[in-house]
């Protein structure tokens, strides 16, 4: 071969190597940011990040190879979501997935700019987290665990199980905006029925279990525990005060009843991890999160345990077993 034949082969086998090596290049890996306000033994948070990279792997984002997670769970701490927030931000990932108005309020007094797409938040527009439902502008979205007037359905359900009910106890977090909502709710629900409210406010263990055991001491009252009212960390110990003090209850979480709860409504919040995955996913390929309209939950469940009803000397209405999505016996 003529030494010109031979240095344009040579140059056109270099030239052409840049090209195979870009080629064989492994995907950019992408961030995704995860504060949960839940504690870390939460079994709906588990189930819920299980669905939220199941599905995310389903529309072709799989751990480890495109994308990597930084998960932070608070325990119910505001404190802790705060640092948790901070350590999150600084990481600067693409997107962040935030559960609870907690969490989502700690990021927005951090970041106006990353993305940020929450679940299992109760009242997105009155906590100011967005401008609105339909066009939340900004850099957050996501999905709304239910309406105010739901709230007063827990005081119904309480009603049927004790037709004589004179007062009820709220058990809350005053501390989160939309306690307040759920609160005025339920008073609206009461005041028709002559019912007497008593907010219990959650600060920690002691000052619940004084406030119940002083509360039960009166006859033909009831306790509903809202969403806002710490019931991961202190589900065990509200759900044994309840049947110690022979308090009927209703519980927000309807996944609490299999820890012995008497009976409990509210949204799957299960379900609104794959929607906030496909979200994130719409987010990574260059869509703004205020231009993705802030979704309602629709779909709700019912769950009564009949040996905690027969415990505390109740008798479920048959109404409420027809309508039940499952009964523990």
């Amino acid at each position: 071969m003529r030494r010109r034949e031979f240095m344009t082969l040579l140059g056109g086998t270099a030239a052409s190597l840049p090209v195979a090596a870009l080629a064989q290049q492994p995907e950019p890996m992408r961030r995704i940011g995860v504060l949960f306000y839940w504690s870390s033994s939460n079994r709906e948070g588990q189930a819920g990040f299980a669905a939220f990279k199941n599905t995310l792997q389903q529309v072709g984002w799989t751990e480890n190879v495109n994308i990597r997670f930084d998960v932070r769970w608070s325990e119910e701490s505001a404190e802790r979501g705060r640092r948790f927030a901070a350590e999150l931000v600084a990481l600067a990932p693409d997107v962040i997935l935030a559960n609870a108005t907690p969490s989502v309020t700690a990021l927005q007094s951090i970041t106006h700019t990353l993305p940020i797409v929450f679940v299992t938040v109760s009242d997105p527009v009155g906590a100011g987290i967005v401008e609105s439902l339909a066009r939340p502008g900004g850099n957050v979205t996501g999905f709304m665990n239910f309406e105010y007037s739901l709230s007063g359905k827990w005081l119904e359900l309480l009603r049927e199980f004790v037709p004589r009910l004179a007062r009820a106890a709220v058990l809350r977090d005053a501390g989160n905006p939309a306690a307040i909502g759920q609160f005025s709710a339920i008073q609206a629900a009461a005041q028709p029925l002559a019912i007497e409210l008593k907010a219990v406010n959650v600060r920690d263990a002691d000052e619940i279990e004084r406030s119940l055991t002083d509360f039960a001491r009166s006859p033909n009252g009831g306790l509903i525990v809202t969403p806002t009212a710490g019931q991961s960390l202190h589900r065990d110990l509200i759900v044994e005060l309840a049947a110690k003090l022979k308090l009927p209850a209703v519980y927000a979480d309807p996944e609490v009843v299999a820890a012995g709860a008497l009976i409990g409504y509210g949204p799957d919040r299960v379900d609104q991890f794959p929607s906030a995955a496909r979200y994130v996913d719409r987010i990574l390929k260059g869509e703004k999160p205020g231009d993705l309209p802030v979704q309602a939950l629709t779909k709700y469940k019912l769950i009564i345990n009949l040996k905690t009803a027969k415990a505390i000397g109740l008798t479920v209405p048959p109404s409420l077993l027809t309508a039940a999505d499952d009964v523990i016996e």
